[in-house]
């Protein structure tokens, strides 16, 4: 239903300690042998270190891996040495104006930054899937001094899409509870979505 609404990359999440959409490894690798072999698929991972995550990416065999916490910037160096051709996200929780300096520290260590809502910090982990929003003011500011491309996320939906874009102006969003129904992915609000992002 993603791709077909036109959707670029396909995010597939593994174990998280809260949000919505987890899916078994076994169910992620399936997925993506089912595809064809250009899709961009994406592996989440909420684990830290760089042999657990390497373990995963072996058995799904993604095009990217987005990582939803913060790993300590050793490992994240040998995950970048280990997998030089994979394309690496790191989800950036705005909370406040220290989540610039934080976003501009990865600016050679992965490929992607993917600014989303969630708190590391909380008693359960909240890594993603929260349907809030952040602010929106930091987001701009890291998209305008990042040296590296910027994906907006965090509450996300067809109603506040354009001005998500207008006050932020990322290279590109990613969404997960917003285009949903009862917890089902809502082809009508994808394909509203998509349709309001693109005419933007």
């Amino acid at each position: 239903m993603a791709l077909g609404a036109s959707a670029e990359l396909l995010g597939l999440v593994s174990e998280m300690p809260s949000g919505p959409g987890v899916i078994s490894l076994r169910q992620i690798e399936n997925i993506v042998t089912a595809l064809p072999a250009d899709t961009m698929t994406v592996l989440l991972t909420s684990k830290r270190h760089h042999q657990d995550i390497l373990n995963q990416h072996d058995q799904v065999k993604t095009w990217g891996v987005q990582l939803v916490d913060k790993l300590p910037e050793t490992e994240l160096r040998q995950l970048r040495n280990s997998l030089p051709e994979t394309c690496l996200i790191q989800v950036i929780h705005v909370i406040d104006e220290r989540s610039i300096s934080e976003a501009l520290l990865y600016d050679d260590l992965v490929d992607y930054l993917l600014l989303d809502s969630g708190n590391p910090k909380a008693k359960i982990k909240t890594l993603g899937g929260t349907g809030k929003i952040h602010n929106w003011d930091i987001s701009q500011e890291i998209c305008e001094r990042s040296a590296l491309p910027v994906f907006l996320a965090g509450g996300l939906n067809p109603d506040n899409i354009q001005a998500a874009e207008m006050a932020v102006q990322p290279n590109g969003f990613d969404l997960c509870s917003g285009v949903r129904t009862d917890g089902n992915l809502d082809q009508k609000k994808l394909e509203k979505f998509i349709q309001l992002a693109r005419s933007g």
